[in-house]
C-alpha cells in the first residue's frame, strides 16, 4: 500500500502569501550545503490568524491513527503556547503541540481519552528558550515520542483508545494562547513544518538529520 505524502502545514495555512501578522526573516542556517543563501523563516506575531479546514491535511483519507510532526521552530523565550492545534467540529481541541518549558502534548480522541490529567508531559525539556530547535513528535499506538535536535529522545505513554478517531470536520489553527508580540519563528526551508502519515517517520535518523545540517563554515543564526 502506498504511503500518503506528508502534509505541508505551512502551505495549508497559506504562510507563503504573508497574511497579516506574518513576515519573512532569516532562518536557522546562514547557508546550506545545497545553497549559498541563508534560510528563510516566517516570524509570527499575535496579529496572525492562521487556520484551515482539517480536511485539507488529508483530503482523500481519514486522519491517521499514527502520525509524526516535524518542525524547525524558535519560540519566544519564556513563552507557553500551542504551535499547532486541531479542533473538532464542536470546537473541542483534539491535538495540541505546545512550545514552552516542560511542554504538554495534548491529545483527545473521539471517546475523550486521555483526560487532561493524563496528557503526556515532557519534563526537563524547554522549547521556549529563544533558540532554534528541531522538534519531531511521533505518535505510534499508545506512545508519543519527542525527539529534540536529533539527539534527546523521550517517550511517554498515550492512554488513548485502541482505534482512536480524530475528527477532520473541524479546523487546524497555528498558534493559540498567543499573548506576546512575537511568538514563533518557523523555518520555511527543507520541509520544516510537516505532518507524516506514519508514527515511525521521525524515528529514523536520516529523516531527522536531513535538512538540519548547515553548510561547512556556515554559522547558526543566533537571533
Amino acid at each position: 500500500m502506498a504511503v500518503a505524502e506528508p502534509a505541508d502545514l505551512l502551505k495549508v495555512l497559506d504562510f507563503h502569501n504573508l497574511p497579516d501578522g506574518i513576515t519573512k526573516t532569516t532562518g536557522f542556517c546562514t547557508s546550506r550545503r545545497s545553497s549559498k543563501e541563508a534560510d528563510v523563516a516566517y516570524r509570527v506575531t499575535k496579529d496572525a490568524q492562521l487556520s484551515a479546514p482539517t480536511k485539507q491535511l488529508y483530503p482523500a483519507s481519514p486522519f491517521p491513527e499514527d502520525f509524526s510532526i516535524l518542525t524547525t521552530v524558535k519560540a519566544k523565550k519564556g513563552g507557553q503556547s500551542f504551535l499547532i492545534s486541531i479542533y473538532n467540529e464542536q470546537g473541542i481541541q483534539q491535538i495540541g503541540v505546545e512550545m514552552g518549558r516542560s511542554p504538554v502534548f495534548l491529545y483527545e480522541d473521539h471517546t475523550g481519552k486521555p483526560g487532561p490529567e493524563d496528557y503526556p508531559l515532557f519534563r526537563g525539556i524547554n522549547l521556549a528558550d529563544g533558540k532554534w530547535h528541531r522538534v519531531a513528535i511521533s505518535v505510534q499506538k499508545k506512545n508519543v515520542t519527542l525527539i529534540l535536535d536529533c539527539k534527546k529522545k523521550i517517550t511517554k505513554f498515550l492512554d488513548r483508545s485502541d482505534h482512536p478517531i480524530i475528527d477532520v470536520n473541524g479546523i487546524i489553527v497555528f498558534g493559540t494562547r498567543i499573548l506576546d508580540e512575537e511568538v514563533f519563528e518557523v523555518s520555511h526551508d527543507n520541509k520544516q513544518l510537516e505532518m507524516f502519515h506514519r508514527g515511525d517517520e521521525c524515528s529514523h535518523g536520516n529523516t531527522c538529520i536531513q535538512g538540519w545540517q548547515c553548510a561547512p563554515n556556515s554559522t547558526v543564526n543566533p537571533s
